[in-house]
């Protein structure tokens, strides 16, 4: 018998259902797992073990109603980006090491309500600025499939949580590729909603335009589910998106037919790895094979997508971190005579490298003198790339893509060297720059027995579509069944 911890969610809510576990028997088995794996991967910075007693005897008793959700008794991991009520939220960064937050997220409020257990929170890139959760202050976390290697990031945690089974699902956020990509590197499903159709009120803001809160999963069934869960209209967020919340779960279906999926000649690049751009194609042949239409598209703008997002996502993270200069809360330096020292000091010391770097470009491109020049001339660009998605979706109803332009990389390959990993998102920024959803879904391996991931793009608020795709691949291959050697 598979051990619970090896479970998908919607396996262990049939065990509950039929009466066979118990959220007690679930917990006690998943932290022995955490206990066990956790120090080789650094996937959690803390585990919520104060609370996790009340949170267990709340989903018990919801089971014990009969008119539970399916995420009742399930324990989630989440991104120590998203504010816990009583639960240090730092989002990897010293400046934050000691934040606890006097509420709760509303993405973290409705899987409470759900009866979801918030099992800890998982480790990420600082301030969700990277590509291989290296830059985090509590030290980098590695990939349980080559634990030489990186997650992928920012939400690095929360996939090496998932793909080592010391979670059953987690929350993560996605600014350029921060789901997809470690979700691809990892061999999950990760799922980026459209922008809006996720609330991100208490999710700490990198790049408020671009941020959205997101799944990862075993299954695209789980990923379905978790959306069901924490979508919806938040009136405390100006930007969510008053629309109903479709019922995912039941919508998912084996077939493709009728369906015409784009395929763009710029995501598959001189570069790209080898083995990547073999299990993508193999994934083509599959869809054919499952009735769907393939159709050749172009998205000539996507050449300039990282330039653009590295711009724009600067500027909005120089605006955002303002607020961390050791007055109201957070990190504050000791060592300062007077306030202007205290601010320099606190934000220097505070602020790791890759998060000061990005204050500077941002603060730059803002400057008076260079706004036109710079963000004035993205933000045009950044319009011109979402046309290119509009025109292509005249002709298909979802694009398919690789999710990352090479598998799982060596860990500090790349860390000196900003370029090589801001190219990493290369096939995922473009999509966020355009508020369209994502999901990301295992689509083969490496020689070396690296995952590899296959994107496939939406029309915005069109999740039901692209997880109904995946979902018939998913099933087709059976690639999500494939676990890392690691005990």
């Amino acid at each position: 018998m598979m051990k619970l911890f090896g479970s998908s969610i919607k396996d262990i809510a049939e065990l509950y259902r039929k009466g066979e576990t118990t959220p007690r028997q679930v917990v006690d088995e998943l932290l022995q797992r955490i206990e066990h794996v956790n120090p080789a991967l650094n996937a959690f910075i803390r585990l919520d073990k104060e609370h996790i007693d009340e949170q267990v005897s709340n989903a018990e008793k919801m089971l014990g109603s009969k008119q539970s959700s399916q995420l009742c008794g399930i324990p989630i991991a989440v991104k120590d980006i998203f504010t816990t009520k009583g639960i240090n939220t730092t989002c990897a960064s010293k400046i934050l090491e000691n934040f606890i937050p006097p509420y709760d997220a509303t993405v973290i409020a409705k899987l409470k309500a759900a009866g979801a257990i918030i099992i800890g929170k998982t480790n990420m890139d600082e301030f969700a600025m990277g590509s291989s959760t290296e830059t985090s202050y509590f030290g980098p976390t590695r990939n349980p499939w080559a634990p030489d290697t990186v997650p992928g990031g920012s939400s690095g945690g929360s996939a090496s949580a998932v793909a080592a089974d010391m979670a059953f699902g987690a929350l993560g956020t996605d600014t350029g590729g921060s789901i997809r990509q470690p979700a691809a590197l990892c061999g999950i499903v990760g799922l980026k909603p459209t922008y809006g159709r996720v609330s991100r009120y208490g999710m700490i803001a990198f790049a408020s335009s671009l941020d959205q809160g997101g799944t990862m999963t075993k299954t695209v069934y789980d990923s379905a589910l978790l959306l069901e869960a924490i979508a919806g209209f938040d009136p405390k967020d100006s930007t969510s998106a008053d629309r109903p919340v479709e019922p995912f779960t039941t919508l998912l279906s084996p077939g493709l037919k009728n369906s015409t999926i784009g395929v763009p000649a710029e995501y598959f690049i001189e570069g790209m790895d080898r083995d990547v751009q073999k299990a993508v194609n193999s994934a083509i042949e599959t869809m054919k094979r499952l009735g769907a239409k393939i159709v050749d598209i172009s998205l000539p703008y996507t050449k300039y997508a990282v330039a653009v997002y590295y711009i724009l996502a600067s500027s909005e993270a120089s605006s955002n971190l303002a607020r961390y200069d050791g007055v109201r809360y957070g990190y504050r330096s000791g060592q300062s005579a007077n306030l202007m020292e205290m601010y320099k000091h606190t934000r220097a010391q505070g602020f790791g490298r890759e998060v000061k770097r990005r204050i500077m470009l941002g603060t730059f491109a803002l400057s008076a003198g260079y706004y036109s020049a710079f963000y004035g001339k993205a933000q045009k660009a950044r319009r011109l790339i979402a046309d290119d998605f509009a025109g292509a979706f005249k002709k298909c109803d979802l694009i398919l893509a690789p999710t990352s332009p090479t598998p799982a990389f060596k860990l500090g390959s790349k860390l000196d060297d900003p370029l090589k990993m801001y190219l990493s998102d290369i096939f995922t920024i473009p999509l966020n720059l355009a508020g369209l959803p994502g999901i990301s879904i295992p689509c083969g391996f490496t020689d070396n027995n690296l995952p590899v991931g296959m994107q496939l793009i939406g029309k915005q608020f069109d999740e039901k579509t692209i997880l109904n795709a995946a979902h018939a691949y998913e099933q087709e291959t059976q690639w999500y069944k494939k676990k890392p050697d690691i005990h």
